[in-house]
């Protein structure tokens, strides 16, 4: 009896499927929250309409297919991963077919039989491609004889090893990582192994086929999968291309995607919009867009509450905007505690008056309130009486103390780049965007860490992919090999002095780290001398 009260039985999916029931998958997926999200802002932004489901338009649409080829699909479904955008570049994708294979050749299965690269290879140069079979021609031709898709495999199964379809299943079951009978496999391959000498297959090829094949176990898709994966992909990719700003802010409604909140908000940046504070006054609870203006949500301030915000917006929509701290605290109610949020927010910038400035005024204004907490209250004026002229200190005022609070209440800053913090005005020797003209050579770079993947080698050891942004706000990768991440491991966010070789693969580069060191910034001048 689960907490809803209602009486619930359940069966495995396999104990399912063998008293004969159907299984299906219901997913929550946030990509599809960024398009529908997407549709609603930009039709209350710019009044447009759009048939997002138009996917034919879609896919011949030229603007998308140049921000699909460029690798620019940052908020975009699926596709938005470093690995990801580094396929995308490597292959020149610019239509719907080839990114369905680039959804599928990304999957672990296929990279780890060394068959990315090769099916990488021979897009570019299908004129070179040698199959190791006349079957694999005849079967394999729109893969270039590499198999990326779960069909691909019992394709070969039953065509080129003569397994029947019932065995050839059996083996679709196995790469899909769904059946416990995994002991089955070894028959399964004796079978591979033998009809295949029965059919006159040369050994040395079946032997290939058959380590490509083992390398699919649990990680393959089937085509259907990649197919509509690489639909929604396209959905996001239009919304980029053609509205930015809107699409970036419902990405950032639906909780973002693959990278922290701080990069979608660089990447609305980066699309023209001026992204601006939390405001009581022009924010909602979530993030909203006025012409070219994104306010972020109410709902980024880290220990603002709810019930706060509720009455915030409430009393706004009945009594209009608030005209000063006074106004707003006299309408609200609102704690001290609550109040000194909203100012080291920046929600309260709409006063025209800095931070020190306004906290000064608020313990003025809740000192007096406490006086006469305790005195009999008359009713209030009907007419809103005008607040006394107080002297106020000439307080000094630093931009750096934005940064740390921003960063203390919405975990990034909007007001400063991170740049701008650091104690050393070095930007590296080159920029991200000229790498390709460096290839072999060894070069500096300061970074903006973005993210980082761990992965293990073939010896168990720990080696690491890293994702950064350079001053100019554009994106490099680096390879961190084991000997090297243990001497220079990374210590979260921050930046980064990285010391490198620049390597190239099919036109895309990356930084094989030698040295890296993170980089220290200036201290808050509120807890210093």
């Amino acid at each position: 009896m689960p907490p809803k009260g209602l009486l619930t039985t359940q069966f495995d999916m396999y104990t399912a499927e063998a008293i004969g029931f159907e299984k299906l998958d219901v997913l929550s997926q946030r990509g599809i929250g960024h398009i529908g999200e997407a549709v609603e802002i930009i039709k209350q932004n710019t009044g447009r309409v759009l048939d997002i489901h138009n996917i034919p338009a879609i896919k011949q649409d030229l603007k998308v297919a140049q921000q699909l080829k460029s690798g620019d699909s940052i908020g975009c479904f699926y596709i938005e991963s470093p690995a990801m955008r580094g396929i995308l570049k490597k292959l020149q994708c610019s239509d719907y077919i080839t990114l369905v294979a680039a959804s599928s050749i990304i999957r672990p299965g296929v990279g780890s039989s060394g068959m990315m690269d090769e099916y990488i290879r021979r897009f570019h140069k299908p004129e070179d491609v040698h199959y190791a079979h006349p079957v694999l021609k005849e079967q394999l031709s729109e893969t270039f004889g590499v198999m990326i898709y779960q069909e691909d495999v019992l394709k070969v199964a039953h065509h080129y090893a003569g397994l029947d379809l019932a065995e050839a299943d059996v083996l679709r079951r196995l790469m899909s990582g769904k059946n416990r009978g995994a002991h089955h496999l070894k028959d399964i391959e004796n079978k591979f192994f033998s009809k295949s000498k029965e059919l006159g297959r040369p050994e040395e090829v079946t032997n290939e086929l058959w380590r490509q094949i083992s390398s699919f176990a649990g990680y393959s898709f089937s085509k259907a999968h990649s197919a509509s994966y690489a639909v929604e992909s396209y959905q996001s990719l239009y919304l980029k291309a053609c509205y930015p700003n809107e699409f970036m802010v419902a990405v950032l409604n639906n909780e973002g995607g693959f990278y922290s909140r701080w990069l979608y908000v660089a990447e609305a940046r980066k699309s023209g919009a001026r992204v601006h504070l939390p405001c009581v006054n022009n924010s909602q609870l979530l993030t909203c867009i006025k012409g070219m203006d994104i306010y972020l949500g109410l709902n980024m301030i880290q220990k603002l509450e709810s019930k706060v915000i509720d009455l915030l917006l409430t009393n706004r929509q009945e009594q209009g905007q608030y005209e000063s701290l006074d106004d707003l605290v006299e309408r609200t109610g609102l704690s001290l505690e609550q109040v000194v949020i909203l100012i080291r927010s920046g929600a309260m910038k709409f006063t025209g008056k800095n931070k020190k400035t306004l906290m000064w005024l608020a313990n003025v204004l809740f000192e007096k309130r406490n006086r006469l907490k305790n005195k009999v209250q008359h009713d209030r004026p009907l007419l809103r009486q005008a607040s006394k002229e107080i002297s106020i200190p000439a307080f000094p005022v630093f931009d750096e103390e934005d940064f740390f609070d921003e960063m203390e209440f919405l975990h990034f800053s909007v007001s400063l780049s991170p740049f701008h913090m650091l104690k050393t005005s070095y930007r590296g020797d080159v920029e991200a965007r000229e790498l390709m003209r460096y290839i072999g050579q060894t070069v500096k770079l300061v970074g903006l860490y973005v993210t980082m993947k761990p992965t293990r080698t073939k010896k168990g050891e720990t080696m690491a992919f890293g994702t950064f942004l350079d001053a100019q706000g554009s994106f490099f990768d680096t390879v961190h090999f084991p000997n090297c991440l243990k001497q220079y491991p990374f210590e979260k966010s921050g930046l980064y002095l990285i010391l490198g070789k620049v390597t190239e693969s099919f036109g895309f580069p990356t930084i094989t780290v030698e040295k890296m060191a993170k980089l220290p910034i200036r201290p808050d001048p509120r807890f210093t001398d």
